[in-house]
């Protein structure tokens, strides 16, 4: 994929079928997730929420995306919008996440994705001082 954002849509697209064959071909051999309670994943760990079954989503999709793109590296922050779970708990329906995607051998991969809760969005932390 060349474009940068078809390959972002191809990647939500593998998360969301669960596709942890074609998300392993996404992601670079050093990528590192960081998810919206702070906990980082290398790529192994990534793809077992997929193999394993902690992290179902009946409905993911993208919103907001805004890429700027520096030579083999782009940056993206986009809303993720998702309803699903983790370990059988209810997932944030929103949040915000940044990922960075570089090039490789003229295709765009995944090296890192950092999440980020959007308050008071249904199953998020409420923000700091509400009640």
């Amino acid at each position: 994929m060349n474009d940068v954002n078809t390959f972002i849509e191809a990647w939500a697209d593998a998360e969301r079928d669960g596709d942890a064959v074609t998300t392993d071909r996404l992601l670079t051999d050093d990528f590192v997730g960081i998810g919206p309670l702070g906990f980082e994943l290398a790529k192994s760990a990534w793809l077992q929420r997929q193999t394993i079954g902690g992290l179902h989503c009946d409905r993911l999709s993208l919103d907001e995306i805004n890429t700027r793109a520096y030579g083999d590296c782009a940056i993206t922050t986009v809303r993720w919008n998702a309803q699903g779970n983790a370990a059988g708990r209810p997932i944030p329906e929103a949040a915000r996440a940044t990922l960075v995607t570089v090039k490789d051998h003229n295709d765009w991969r995944l090296a890192s994705i950092h999440y980020s809760f959007i308050a008071g969005t249904a199953a998020a932390p409420a923000s700091p001082g509400s009640s």
